[in-house]
């Protein structure tokens, strides 16, 4: 199905986007910042879903309504605004739309109220036929995890970590039960137990835990999809990359700190570092759960050893990671002979000790150029 989007903002573009991906699986996308531009490709090619913004810099999205309406009743039509007064919601439903959501809003609610204005034979109807096809889309397509919360929201507020305190990350996250949750179990772990008192309040247990290491909480929260996953296989796969992925982020964090250089950003290049195996394993289940043949275990390892690396360079631009984040994920994988860059040979001497390698002569090199004879352990971050 083709989803045509009309926002001018591009953030809410991205994420559109991105939901649209999770919902709609198969579904091509073209976003739109200006009306007439939007009208002009409705002439060329009409959509099955359009999903459009109120305020634009060249008028309003209710022109965009008004053109659908007149060429197809039954399009689904869903208003994206920031406009919540009774006389513009109004204004919209006269107009026949299929839905209204408010700005700010929660991908949960958008992503329901897809799956429930698309009938299914859309949905479905000329979704991809092969694997194949559905990874080539994929790639060419916004990926969103299915994790408990938003991995690109977390990133955005690690961009900002510098303006943040624990009273603000609080009010963002108290309706994140699940997060709470782990924000308090990490509080009260042995690690960062202080006294006896244990802790209750999630305010409580950011401030204990501190600012950092709460943001690299809730990243691991989102990226943790093994139990959004129906097949048994693939959550099994998912379950096996998550623990590799932390344990890198463990051992980095661990090794950084001994050689005295801040361990956050090492833990989250960690966490990070599975994101095209997971996105491959997103896609595998879409694909399963739309009549394509069982994941069997030799199906998920080529899956993976085809498409990771694509899938993970597509997430990561979506998410707009830092360059010298992406260097960091890309050192996990390759470091060329001659690199100089000491935050990369941790990462890579990490990531050879979680593999199983902390004895080949690439690990002994690295921690030698590092200026360690050996590193055992790994240990837990800030």
């Amino acid at each position: 199905m083709y989803v045509l989007i009309l926002e001018d903002d591009e953030l809410v573009g991205d994420l559109l986007e991105t939901v649209v991906a999770s919902a709609l699986p198969g579904a091509s996308t073209k976003r739109f910042t200006l009306l007439q531009l939007a009208l002009d490709n409705w002439q060329v090619r009409q959509a099955d879903l359009v999903i459009a913004d109120w305020n634009l810099p060249d008028g309003s999205g209710l022109e965009m309504i008004r053109a659908v309406r007149e060429t197809g009743s039954d399009i689904p039509v869903l208003v994206i605004s920031g406009r919540t007064d009774r006389d513009s919601i109004l204004a919209a439903a006269h107009l026949g739309i299929s839905g209204y959501i408010s700005k700010p809003f929660r991908v949960d609610e958008l992503h329901r109220r897809l799956t429930e204005i698309v009938p299914d034979h859309v949905a479905l109807g000329q979704t991809v036929k092969n694997l194949e096809e559905r990874m080539e889309a994929a790639c060419n397509s916004a990926i969103q995890l299915p994790g408990e919360i938003d991995t690109s929201d977390v990133l955005a507020l690690m961009q900002k970590r510098d303006g943040l305190d624990a009273i603000t990350l609080a009010e963002n996250w108290k309706s994140q039960p699940a997060l709470s949750a782990k924000m308090l179990n990490a509080a009260n772990s042995a690690s960062f137990r202080r006294s006896g008192t244990p802790v209750k309040t999630l305010r409580e247990a950011i401030h204990v835990i501190g600012i950092a290491m709460a943001l690299n909480q809730a990243l691991a929260l989102s990226l943790d999809i093994a139990g959004k996953l129906a097949c048994p296989q693939l959550a099994e796969r998912a379950r096996d990359e998550t623990q590799q992925a932390l344990r890198v982020a463990e051992t980095a964090s661990s090794l950084a700190r001994r050689l005295g250089d801040t361990p956050a950003p090492y833990y989250t290049a960690g966490l990070l570092s599975r994101a095209g195996e997971l996105a491959t394993l997103k896609v595998l289940q879409n694909h399963y759960s739309q009549g394509g043949a069982p994941s069997e275990p030799e199906c998920i390892d080529t899956a993976i050893t085809n498409w990771a690396e694509r899938l993970g360079n597509r997430i990561k631009v979506q998410w707009r990671l830092p360059l010298d984040l992406r260097e960091l994920i890309g050192a996990v994988y390759f470091l060329s002979r001659d690199e100089v860059s000491r935050s990369k040979l941790i990462m890579r001497a990490s990531a050879l000790q979680v593999s199983g390698r902390g004895d080949s002569p690439e690990c002994h090199t690295l921690l030698r150029r590092l200026g360690i004879e050996g590193h055992k352990g790994a240990g837990s971050a800030e």
